[in-house]
């Protein structure tokens, strides 16, 4: 259960509200995450603006792809509610039923390349606490993405560590669109709703 209740569309702010439909494309829904931090407009108004600068793409780091980092990064994170939203962006980003469906074992998927294997990889280790992120782990990264390619991949994992912070510990309420992806394509990781009722 919430902590704090998100407030209703016709409760935030205009201008605000003007903003986070950006939300709507991606996820269907403005999430109860981004409702409940509308309580205080800057606050936000700043998320939205780090969300729209990580998850615009600016190379070869796809909208679905970055998505899928998001999961991984929720999925080590141990966030159902972030685990939910980002299969349910990376599904209406078109990614495919058997990427959707082997994303929580990628290292062993056919369906991943090489290049998106290491971006993975490097989300996985990025989201552990303690950090994981090896000298090997690097440099398999770096020989497939340039700089600025893995500037985005990192900036997707810190904004999804940020957002797997907000939601587990707000009980952020899960939104009906996430809820089927997760049922959908989570099942075998022993995803639930759990807190986010």
């Amino acid at each position: 259960m919430a902590i704090v209740r998100p407030l209703a569309e016709d409760e935030i702010e205009a201008t605000l509200r003007e903003e986070v439909q950006f939300f709507k494309g991606p996820l269907g829904v403005i999430p109860n995450s981004v409702r409940t931090m509308a309580h205080r407009p800057e606050l936000a108004r700043a998320f939205t603006n780090l969300n729209i600068a990580a998850m615009t793409c600016h190379g070869a780091v796809t909208a679905e792809f970055k998505r899928l980092l998001g999961y991984v990064t929720s999925f080590v994170s141990g966030c159902m509610y972030c685990q939910a939203h980002t299969i349910l962006g990376s599904e209406r980003f078109g990614a495919s039923e058997e990427r959707l469906n082997s994303i929580w074992d990628f290292e062993r998927s056919a369906h991943f390349s090489e290049a998106e294997k290491a971006a993975l990889a490097f989300a996985h280790a990025a989201a552990q606490v303690p950090n994981a992120v090896t000298p090997e782990i690097s440099e398999r990264l770096k020989a497939h993405w340039d700089d600025g390619d893995i500037v985005e991949i990192m900036g997707v994992i810190a904004l999804f560590g940020y957002l797997n912070r907000w939601n587990d510990s707000m009980g952020s309420a899960l939104e009906d669109l996430p809820v089927t992806a997760g049922e959908k394509y989570l099942g075998p990781t022993g995803w639930g709703v759990g807190k986010h009722r």
